[in-house]
C-alpha cells in the first residue's frame, strides 16, 4: 500500500514526509481515547550519509495542552541513511481528545561529524465525526 504523504519539510537535503491514519479499532471515544498511526518517510537528498540520533516531538491535544516526547532513535533504531536512500517507519499516538497535532525534529549526525536538527512537519490528528 502506497502511503499518501500529506505534509513535508526539508532541512539541509533531508526531506521528512508524513501520513496519518485514524485507528477506530484502537480508539474508545466513550472512554476518552482516540488513536492514530503515523507513517514517516525520511529521504536523504544530500551528498553524504546521515544517521538519525534522537527524536523530539511536541504533541498538542484538542485543549491546547502540549506534551514533549524525546528519546533515542525511532522505533528502536538509529538508522543510517545513505545519499539517495530513505527510511520509513510507522508509530502511533493516543490522545484524550478527538483532535490534536504533532510536530518536532530529529537530530542527525552527518558524515563530517556535525550534528544538526531536521524539522518534522506539523500534521493534524483528527478523528472522523461519528453520526449519533
Amino acid at each position: 500500500m502506497k502511503a499518501l504523504f500529506t505534509e513535508e519539510a526539508r532541512t539541509r537535503g533531508i526531506v521528512v514526509r508524513t501520513s496519518v491514519s485514524y485507528l477506530p479499532e484502537q480508539s474508545d471515544p466513550e472512554r476518552g481515547r482516540w488513536f492514530w498511526a503515523y507513517h514517516i518517510r525520511i529521504e536523504n537528498e544530500g551528498d553524504g550519509a546521515v544517521q538519525l540520533l534522537t527524536r523530539h516531538w511536541i504533541i498538542t491535544d484538542g485543549r491546547g495542552l502540549r506534551h514533549a516526547v524525546e528519546g533515542e532513535g525511532v522505533v528502536g533504531e538509529q538508522p543510517m541513511i545513505a545519499p539517495g536512500a530513505s527510511f520509513d517507519y510507522v508509530s502511533g499516538c493516543p490522545l484524550s481528545t478527538p483532535t490534536g497535532s504533532m510536530q518536532g525534529a530529529y537530530q542527525m549526525l552527518g558524515e563530517d561529524g556535525e550534528t544538526f536538527d531536521v524539522a518534522i512537519p506539523k500534521f493534524a490528528l483528527v478523528a472522523p465525526a461519528v453520526a449519533q
